[in-house]
């Protein structure tokens, strides 16, 4: 065990270099893992912080597009609200205009029964007014 003690002045720089080699180690070593966890949670952020900015992205698209849709719809409802009213007036002049047509048939048929009627009697006819002598004269007898 001499030996021993008398290496000591040898072996206690060696082994306090050693301890102080092992200890920086050490330590460089924590620090680098510290480094190496820090930037994969950094790196996890920055994904995470990524992906929030793409979804909420997509979102405001997505609500931008529902919101042209509705305004699409609401103009599409309205213009065929417009067209069934003006396809209800169209089916109403046309009524009334098949409505006149019947009545200025009828009208030149009485016209021109009551002329045939003057005829008989011996009674001139007398000139149709300018406004329906084309229509008694489409029609005439």
């Amino acid at each position: 065990m001499e030996w021993l003690t008398s290496l000591a002045p040898v072996l206690t720089p060696f082994f306090g270099m050693l301890g102080v080699l092992g200890g920086g180690w050490m330590v460089y070593r924590q620090h680098s893992k510290k480094t190496k966890s820090d930037a994969e949670i950094a790196e996890g952020q920055t994904f995470v912080s990524s992906m929030k900015t793409v979804t909420e992205g997509f979102t405001t698209l997505l609500e931008q597009q529902r919101h042209a849709n509705e305004q699409t719809m609401s103009r599409v409802t309205n213009l065929e609200a417009k067209q069934q009213e003006l396809e209800r007036k169209v089916e109403h002049l046309q009524e009334e205009q098949r409505q006149w047509r019947r009545w200025k048939a009828a009208a030149v048929e009485y016209i021109q029964h009551l002329r045939e009627l003057l005829t008989m009697h011996k009674a001139p006819a007398p000139d149709a007014p300018a406004e329906i002598a084309d229509d008694l004269a489409d029609h005439g007898r």
